[in-house]
């Protein structure tokens, strides 16, 4: 029996903090992953200009990570990670492969789509996280970004242990807030597959990135999805626990929504607010800066609704709520990360291994379970989750039983973070690293306690954290024994990706 088994089932003396012991029945999840919020940019974690008031309440309530790590400085990677349960050196998906280039156009209305799109599958030998939720029981759904395999591949939300979904199959698709359509899959529907749902209403008027029909548009992505994941709560009971993983897209550009309230309330609010011009998939915007932060306002909305709905159901108390971003802030579609110093005055943005492109709120909610208020320095990655969540709904042994015998290399790198979430601090296990690399940019990371070598092109800088969170001060010259160390955990851990696209990271000798 695992630890925190013992924990859940036992009296609350074990903790010896007077927590109330758990129920028999397995907690419920919901974890919300947002797209390309920095570690700077909630209010809880030092944003001045920006209003979340229900994301701090979570904070103030549970648990706040100051050295939490996503699995990669960009989208498909880092959910690849959370995922499998692997790092970037072992993992079948290493970058944002795309499969809508070149394909046949389908119609919608004055506009076209290619006939198939998304990212490289995850790999069907190897299980992921929903997959183990739901052989233990769960209910499972998936709401936002797949981002794990393009329409009809062997890696779709159905044939991956996702009872209920609705979102972007393709996370290029999500880069536009007003779509042609969304991808749903719902066998109460009568879904036997995934399938598109046209926006009837906005096919009707020009998704070009300039064309100012785009404004009559109103069926607006945000919204319905975060609907949807509502009315998926809504069928839930205390009868069976329930795993949900509503991926938002949101703050990710384009900086387009709802002219609403949420909206309007931060007009005139930023000195020099930006004009954009437009391009690609990013449309024309005005007021750049009061767009970003009305969509973090509007997701700190949809967090207030998720936690106000389990409250009303009566399942908020057996329910770990979860919020997080898959990297660091972006600059697209007219971000401007400095305007705001939302990097948390980390170094690096989105793409980037430095701490800026990796390191990410991380907020963990449980009443009577997690301690309320707490800040928690533990340092953990994206990988961990895996093996917390196994270890919280009491999986044990479950690289023995989801690992695949037939492969050499059926690597799982996380370590059970629940320790820490109980408030058994003592009892944590801790990483002898992370590890990171990230081709696109040709990027490797690597933390070992507070060292961190950041290698670009096979070239390497050595930062002392704990001195320098920045990276300003390269001091591999004065230890080249720690470099000499971190680059033999790259030679031990990097694997040769069997998606050649890929294999473009160049290993430091």
């Amino acid at each position: 029996m695992s630890y925190t088994k013992q924990l859940l089932l036992g009296s609350a003396a074990m903790l010896g903090m007077g927590m109330h012991a758990q129920q028999a029945s397995k907690p419920n999840i919901i974890f919300i992953l947002c797209d390309d919020m920095g570690y700077g940019d909630l209010a809880c974690y030092g944003q001045p200009y920006i209003s979340t008031p229900n994301i701090d309440r979570m904070a103030s309530e549970g648990m706040r990570f100051t050295q939490a790590y996503a699995g990669s400085p960009v989208s498909a990677p880092s959910r690849a990670t959370l995922m499998t349960g692997q790092h970037t050196g072992h993992t079948h998906v290493r970058g944002n492969k795309e499969y809508w280039k070149n394909r046949p156009a389908v119609k919608y209305g004055v506009t076209s789509e290619p006939d198939r799109v998304g990212q490289e599958p995850y790999d069907t030998a190897h299980v992921i996280l929903p997959e183990i939720m739901k052989a233990n029981g769960y209910t499972t759904g998936m709401f936002g970004k797949w981002a794990g395999g393009y329409e009809g591949s062997v890696s779709t939300p159905k044939t991956r242990g996702v009872d209920e979904y609705y979102g972007y199959i393709c996370q290029y698709m999500a880069h536009r807030y007003f779509p042609n359509f969304l991808n749903r899959y719902s066998p109460r529907r009568g879904d036997t597959d995934v399938v598109r749902i046209t926006m009837d209403q906005n096919v009707q008027y020009s998704d070009g990135c300039t064309n100012p029909d785009y404004a009559k548009r109103k069926q607006y992505s945000g919204d319905m999805i975060h609907q949807e994941a509502l009315e998926w709560i809504d069928q839930q009971s205390a009868d069976k626990p329930f795993y949900g993983l509503f991926t938002y897209t949101l703050p990710h550009a384009e900086l387009y929504q709802p002219n609403d309230s949420i909206l309007q309330a931060y007009y005139g609010k930023f000195c020099n607010d930006k004009t954009f011009a437009g391009v690609d998939r990013y449309h024309a915007t005005v007021n750049t800066h009061a767009q970003f932060a009305a969509m973090i306002t509007r997701l700190d909305a949809y967090v207030g609704e998720i936690l106000d709905k389990l409250k009303a159901k009566g399942l908020d108390k057996n329910t770990i709520v979860i919020f997080s971003s898959d990297n660091g802030p972006h600059e697209e579609g007219g971000g401007d990360p400095d305007f705001f110093g939302r990097d948390g005055k980390l170094q690096g943005k989105k793409r980037s291994c430095h701490e800026g492109g990796i390191r990410i709120p991380f907020i963990v909610r449980w009443p009577g379970h997690v301690p309320a208020g707490k800040v928690n320095d533990h340092i953990m990655a994206f990988y961990d989750i895996m093996p917390t969540f196994c270890d919280l709904i009491g999986q044990d042994n479950y690289t023995e039983r989801f690992g695949n015998k037939r492969l050499a290399n059926d690597y799982f790198d996380g370590i059970s973070f629940a320790p820490t979430l109980l408030g058994d601090d003592a009892k944590q296990q801790e990483h002898d690293f992370l590890y990171w690399e990230f081709h696109e940019t040709n990027q490797m990371a690597v933390r070992k306690g507070d060292w961190k070598l950041y290698v670009e092109r096979g070239n390497c800088k050595l930062f002392n954290l704990a001195t320098d969170v920045h990276e300003d001060h390269d001091v591999a010259a004065q230890h080249p024994d720690i470099v000499k160390e971190l680059v033999q955990i790259i030679h031990e851990q990097h694997t040769t990706p069997d998606v050649n696209e890929f294999n473009t990271v160049t290993i430091p000798q």
